[in-house]
């Protein structure tokens, strides 16, 4: 397998020989305050770091010669990270867990018909999956089940001592967040946000690109998650059984992270830079109630008694330390075509999404965009090269199979992760900190240091 660090896998050079290092406990910290934190009006402050913290930032893994995995929630995206996960080599399927039997069997049949050993299945009630992370044959827990159970799927794989990731968000609450960073710490395992579109072809060239310099200095850039989910929502079966749900409990921006994440690399944070503060503010609610006025004909159902609160669209603004701003928008309620926007401007250039195009100073044909296609054979990232028609057979593009493939990579060559649990709680804090903003009037709300400190030390 290819090695590539983080800073490697940024700029898109093969790397000729692993340099890792453990990181040392370091960083400057907030005033000591109780470990009851009162997040909701004081984001800024944060939990006393637990006596012999060692930080996770650029820790590498373990080699392992085999990943053996366990997965929880095995609905259609566990079943889906299940298939990319069962087209790479070194992996094993040792243990599935799921509340619903025939979903739970329905992956172990995949996994047996790709040749592997039956994994065990646990599916006893809410709290199976205690029993899953207890094994000692497993080396990296998966969980893709509603948001509610992902902290604490990870926090008892954590206590267990394995590595885990998650779907996204990996946190609804600050006091969630920072569980999963204390807990990542203390058992010096990795704790990973997984199912982002960091790893997507555009995403990946983009970044390159920022990286060698192509765009000068980034200043600004734009992210969201604008998917009109009307119809998923209101199913009866799959996600509509519990994510419409969300929007009668937050007036915020529920799901940040898609877009958030590729320009958090492309902003270097957590790597010399980190989120400063944000504001927020929601259009008024209509989308999910007219839809529901439409589609739901029978009034006596459960459905007609919901009151949905989060506004159909949001937007935040948010701005690094280093004065770069960012602006964040979600939207799942309204008619419109799919779009992360996945924008950035520098001193040298610009660049939009969906679909992608390029303006470079200095470029012909004058001040227009341009397509991307002329740029490929020059920025394409080397994941891509490598794993060309075999990546994009799977997921969303292929972004998911890119993703599974460096993950496994990572854990087989022992390597540092891209990312690490101080970035899956940065992608996730806008939800809980959209809610505060919106609700003290669009007020600045000041973004937590997950890292204590650790943002400021550069490279590998």
């Amino acid at each position: 397998m290819t090695e590539f660090s983080r800073r490697d896998l940024l700029k898109g050079a093969a790397l000729a020989g692993a340099a890792l290092a453990a990181s040392a406990t370091s960083g400057a910290f907030s005033p000591a305050i109780a470990e009851s934190v009162d997040a909701v009006h004081h984001p800024e402050q944060q939990p006393v770091a637990p006596k012999g913290r060692q930080s996770m930032h650029r820790v590498p893994f373990e080699r392992h010669e085999t990943v053996r995995v366990g997965i929880v929630g095995t609905g259609l995206r566990g079943r889906s990270v299940l298939h990319e996960l069962l087209a790479i080599e070194g992996v094993k399927i040792v243990a599935l867990a799921d509340v619903v039997a025939d979903k739970a069997q329905k992956a172990q049949k995949m996994v047996t018909d790709a040749g592997q050993a039956a994994p065990e299945l646990y599916t006893n009630g809410d709290h199976g999956f205690e029993k899953l992370v207890a094994r000692d044959d497993i080396d990296f827990v998966y969980t893709a089940t509603p948001w509610e159970w992902h902290v604490p799927v990870m926090l008892a794989a954590l206590a267990h001592g394995k590595h885990c990731g998650s779907e996204c968000p990996i946190g609804t609450t600050l006091k969630d967040l920072w569980a999963l960073v204390d807990a990542s710490e203390k058992a010096h395992k990795h704790c990973l946000h997984l199912e982002n579109c960091n790893y997507g072809y555009t995403e990946m060239m983009v970044n390159r690109m920022v990286h060698e310099g192509a765009f000068g200095e980034v200043l600004h850039a734009e992210a969201a998650y604008l998917h009109d989910l009307r119809d998923i929502l209101f199913e009866n079966r799959d996600e509509g059984l519990w994510r419409r749900a969300w929007h009668t409990r937050a007036n915020a921006n529920l799901y940040p992270t898609h877009g958030l994440g590729p320009v958090s690399w492309y902003l270097d944070v957590h790597n010399g830079d980190r989120f400063d503060y944000m504001v927020s503010m929601s259009s008024p609610e209509r989308g999910l109630t007219l839809h529901r006025e439409d589609k739901v004909s029978d009034h006596a159902d459960a459905k007609w008694q919901e009151k949905y609160l989060t506004g159909d669209l949001n937007t935040s603004i948010l701005k690094t330390v280093k004065g770069k701003t960012v602006m964040l928008q979600h939207d799942v309620s309204s008619p419109r075509p799919y779009t992360r926007h996945n924008r950035l401007q520098g001193t040298k250039g610009a660049f939009e999404d969906y679909p992608p195009r390029i303006y470079l100073e200095g470029m012909k044909g004058g001040e227009r965009w341009n397509t991307i296609d002329d740029l490929k054979a020059k920025f394409e990232h080397p994941l891509w090269t490598k794993l060309g028609e075999r990546a994009r057979t799977g997921g969303h593009g292929g972004m998911d199979f890119v993703m599974a493939y460096r993950l496994v990579e990572c854990l087989r060559e022992g390597l540092a992760p891209d990312y690490d649990v101080y970035d899956a709680a940065a992608w996730s804090a806008p939800f809980p900190l959209s809610e505060m903003s919106v609700a003290k009037g669009s007020a600045p709300m000041k973004f937590p240091d997950f890292t204590r400190g650790d943002w400021q030390r550069k490279g590998v």
